[in-house]
């Protein structure tokens, strides 16, 4: 009853929220049909998983992000998690001790390994996990790692110390070449012939560990009956792969909801290619605001 009613009082916030969508961005379902704002959240919080596969310089997704962070806390309060691709694991630490007010923010943002757009567009989102006290995860591998895997394959993390592997997906890494995204990879690199150094194949594994090691924490930190709150490039959950597909490796009965933000541009282009390729399809104006 309560999520009925908080979910009700969305729906009326919504109507304010339109104007913007109209300035910014408009939302589609899996078929391109329009859906409002409202409804997307109303369906967001029936899941465990929700997945924002956002354009990193999109200044209109970023508040977005933020905002659906607010209106799903509403309904799931402390049962909600948030995490990011945008943090690495191994700065898990740092970030649970900031969260914890160990530290000001100018030692956190020191010490962690953070993208140049950080304070303009993630860190709205990570305040907003210390003020409701929520927990916030790293999900992403160590870049250095996932480097390795570039040049060598999953072969050289075999290397690794017993320690290192825990920022890592567990060990053996599957890895299904015929998934879309990974062989659009293969196929890209391959077409660059001697000019390029790299293995395609060992590229396509070292975005397939990144997907692998985010599943794995977001699958570590479920809540029972709550919601994971993730955000990412929309290559990493697009067409319902990359980062979902190994989740369902963990546990196929999952339920996940994918979202992922497309150009205008884009979508007129070749607007059937865009079909069923996540649940809500986020347009944004050719006029939408950047962040870089």
């Amino acid at each position: 009853m309560l999520k009925t009613m908080i979910i009700t009082v969305i729906i009326i916030w919504s109507v304010s929220m339109t104007a913007q969508e109209n300035k910014t961005y408009k939302f589609y379902d899996a078929d391109l049909k329009p859906v409002n704002y409202a409804e997307v959240v109303k369906r967001a919080v029936k899941t465990d998983v929700v997945f924002f596969g956002e354009t990193h310089n999109s200044k209109a997704a970023h508040d977005l992000e933020h905002q659906m962070a607010k209106d799903m806390y509403a309904v799931e309060g402390e049962k909600m998690v948030i995490g990011a691709e945008m943090f690495e694991s191994d700065n898990q630490l740092v970030i649970d001790e900031y969260l914890a007010d160990f530290f000001d923010d100018s030692k956190f943002e020191g010490d962690a390994r953070l993208w140049p757009n950080y304070k303009t567009d993630y860190k709205p989102i990570l305040q907003f996990a210390k003020e409701k006290k929520l927990r916030f995860i790293a999900t992403n591998i160590p870049r250095r790692y996932a480097s390795m895997v570039n040049y060598g394959g999953f072969e050289a993390l075999n290397k690794l110390s017993k320690q290192a592997k825990t920022y890592i997906a567990d060990f053996p890494v599957k890895f299904d070449p015929e998934l879309s995204g990974y062989k659009m990879m293969v196929k890209s690199m391959g077409s660059m012939g001697s000019h390029s150094k790299m293995d395609p194949v060992n590229l396509a594994k070292a975005q397939a560990i990144k997907d692998a090691t985010m599943a794995q924490f977001i699958f570590r930190n479920l809540k029972k009956d709550g919601l994971f709150f993730h955000f990412n490039g929309s290559y990493h959950s697009y067409n319902f792969e990359g980062i979902m597909w190994y989740l369902r490796q963990l546990n196929k009965n999952l339920k996940m909801y994918s979202i992922t933000v497309v150009d205008e541009e884009n979508l007129e282009q070749s607007p059937d290619s865009y079909k069923h390729k996540a649940d809500i399809i986020i347009v944004l104006t050719k006029d939408s605001p950047k962040s870089y």
